[in-house]
């Protein structure tokens, strides 16, 4: 396999979208496969030069990586028919979705220097798409300035993911927010779609028009140590037949935190779910739901809820505190809502308390019950989740589980083997 390296530079912000100069005159070159990125020096080695990041993708051969220097690339958008709906009933649904950055039927590796310095403004729906790209990667740069696309059928993204193994790092989805008066939805952070399989992790995906990270049918996805905030919709939204591990992730500011929903399965552990409008943690349809060892903490109106018959799951080693501070929107202002079958679920070593309507709704009371409890959790500080010396969440979790030093489980999301170093 071909591994060269291809360097871009800098493309000034204020240049059009047809013509994308650099400060050195070189908008990029294939570095020969020798030859280390330290040794490259434009003065000395003549290489063949591309015009764009798009010609830049379209040249590279299958395994090939991208080096971006620091600065700004703007996408040239491409409108598509895409011949299969990710959120449709009838899958074999016509869409029509525009795209920015497109890497296609190859693996490519994309880095940039740093996720603050190295942008790319798509100006598209699926603003850097990958399909069919093997195992891909996108490290170290923004992906910002999508425009929503007119059919509220298209699973519009900062970056939108299909049959391609995805992994990304230390990169910020943010600042997608164009909206259309005649689409409900806007642009999410990362959807994944048919085929996918995503490895997310240090990254921040702030500020959108949707979703945070959506995995739609038959995406899979492990989302580890993100920042996902301020967007409508949904943190972390599960459906149809996907498959989601989410630890360790910081979810505020959203209309809901987590949520499973269809046929998916979703292992939410020691994430911090805060801020939300609605729900915290929920699971519905026929989903299953494992939420241990989280930290569930004044969302507007319910913490967590069971939300149908067919769902199942567990809650354990979970603090859910002071939830509902809004008037009653899509559930009670309690800690847990039981909407579902209690003979599905468990609900084990749990601390609820000082929520505003109760505890517990539709539900008994489950204080001294299968170890949970209800008390102030005695976190360190308003926005440190640590628990104090003397906080009755130490040592208090449920048998199974140990934390990471083989002593019982601390409650929350310092408790337990995935917690937070």
């Amino acid at each position: 396999m071909r591994k060269y390296l291809i360097l871009l530079a800098l493309c000034a912000v204020f240049l059009s979208l047809n013509a994308c100069e650099t400060l050195s005159n070189r908008s990029a070159g294939i570095i020969p496969p020798d030859m280390t990125l330290a040794e490259y020096n434009p003065e000395s080695v003549s290489i063949p030069t591309v015009s764009s990041l798009q010609q830049a993708i379209e040249n590279c051969a299958d395994g090939d990586t991208l080096y971006l220097q620091t600065g700004v690339y703007i996408a040239i958008p491409s409108e598509f028919i895409e011949h299969l709906c990710g959120n449709c009933l009838e899958a074999r649904t016509d869409v029509t979705a525009s795209t920015g950055f497109r890497i296609l039927n190859k693996s490519v590796t994309i880095i940039g220097k740093h996720r603050d310095s190295t942008i790319l403004v798509t100006g598209a729906g699926y603003g850097v798409y990958f399909e069919n790209a093997g195992h891909s990667n996108l490290l170290h740069l923004k992906v910002t300035g999508g425009i929503r696309d007119l059919d509220g059928a298209a699973t519009d993204a900062a970056v939108v993911v299909r049959g391609t193994n995805l992994t990304v790092r230390n990169c910020s989805l943010s600042d997608n927010t164009d909206r259309k008066d005649s689409v409900v939805v806007g642009i999410g952070g990362l959807f994944g779609r048919e085929g996918a399989e995503i490895d997310i992790s240090h990254s921040a995906i702030v500020n959108n028009g949707w979703d945070g990270i959506a995995l739609y049918k038959g995406a899979a996805a492990i989302i580890s140590d993100c920042e996902i905030r301020k967007g409508r919709g949904a943190g972390i939204g599960v459906t149809w037949d996907a498959y989601c591990v989410a630890r360790r992730n910081d979810i505020s500011e959203y209309w809901k935190g987590i949520g499973a929903f269809g046929t998916s399965v979703v292992i939410a552990h020691n994430n911090l779910v805060h801020e939300n409008l609605g729900w915290g943690i929920i699971g519905t349809g026929q989903s299953y739901l494992e939420a241990a060892n989280n930290v569930v903490y004044h969302n507007g109106n319910c913490g967590v809820a069971p939300w149908s018959q067919e769902c199942r799951g567990r809650f354990v080693n979970n603090i859910i505190v002071n939830n509902g501070w809004r008037d009653e929107w899509v559930c009670p202002c309690v800690g847990v809502w039981n909407y579902g079958s209690t003979d599905k679920w468990e609900f084990y070593n749990n601390l609820v308390w000082n929520n505003t309507a109760g505890n517990y709704k539709d539900i008994k009371d489950q204080t001294g019950k299968n170890g949970n409890i209800s008390a102030d959790p005695l976190f360190v500080g308003e926005n440190d989740f640590h628990l104090q010396p003397n906080s009755p969440a130490i040592d208090a979790g449920f048998g199974e589980i140990t934390d990471t030093d083989g002593s019982p489980s601390d409650l929350g999301m310092y408790g337990g083997t995935s917690a937070l170093k």
